[in-house]
């Protein structure tokens, strides 16, 4: 059986403290890392951009037809504004004019048409510019939502790293005062328990939460204080207070 002075395994529990400690940050910063709404919000994000290009994509295809109808409304002014110069300078044939007199007209109808077409896709245009517009400041404010998530994140994380830094010294430098052969029989029970050490008090073991049996308390009751001594239901080591074998009233 494993020996140390009952101050020495005393000491475990400051030990264990440190290290429940660092599991408690352990935990903590997983726990920020895979914040469930900072998921929902990218989620959101990613619909938003989504619409947002849709919406972007439909005023760019908007712009362009609106490009192709002020260039058809320019092609038939040009013409016109060509054949009527020839008209108003009055020479020609007569039927020459006659032909001149009978485009005028049909590009003149030309160009009204177009250009009922021209504002028709100007106010379309007008209304995806707003809509995208809407889209955009949706996106913008979802995107600040995931920001402050993902800084307020970042932010917990370097507070938790600072602080398992700290204990993680503090831990390094407590283990270094201990007998090696008791050190390594805590670090392997804690690597796989996650419980090292605890405290055996009125017959309760703090490691497991559970009442020893009498049988269980005989046992210990018969170890040499300089004894190590085990929980049976968790496995830890069992520090032995003053008054361990009395029991809860």
């Amino acid at each position: 059986m494993a020996k140390a002075a009952p101050e020495e395994q005393l000491r475990l529990l400051d030990l264990q403290a440190l290290d429940s400690t660092l599991n408690k940050l352990a935990r903590q910063a997983a726990a920020a890392r895979s914040n469930p709404e900072i998921g929902t919000v990218a989620g959101r994000v990613a619909e938003v951009d989504a619409e947002l290009v849709r919406a972007t994509t439909e005023l760019g295809d908007l712009q362009r037809e609106l490009t192709r109808a002020e260039d058809e409304v320019q092609s038939v002014v040009t013409r016109l504004e060509r054949d009527e110069k020839r008209l108003n300078s009055g020479t020609g044939t007569s039927k020459d004019l006659t032909a001149l007199q009978h485009e005028v007209v049909t590009l003149t109808k030309r160009r009204s048409d177009l250009e009922d077409v021209e504002l028709d896709v100007m106010e379309r245009v007008d209304t995806a510019k707003a809509a995208q517009a809407e889209v955009q400041g949706r996106t913008d404010g979802v995107r600040a939502e995931l920001k402050a998530l993902e800084d307020a994140r970042d932010a917990e994380l370097a507070d938790v790293d600072a602080q398992r830094t700290r204990v993680q010294v503090q831990r390094d430098e407590l283990a270094a005062t201990f007998d090696a052969g008791l050190l390594a029989i805590y670090d392997r029970i804690l690597a796989r328990r996650g419980v090292g050490a605890a405290r055996l008090f009125h017959g309760k073991s703090e490691g497991s939460g559970m009442q020893l049996s009498p049988g269980d308390l005989a046992d210990i009751s018969a170890a040499a204080p300089d004894d190590v001594v085990f929980c049976p239901d968790s496995g830890c080591i069992l520090v032995r207070s003053g008054d361990w074998e009395k029991q809860q009233p």
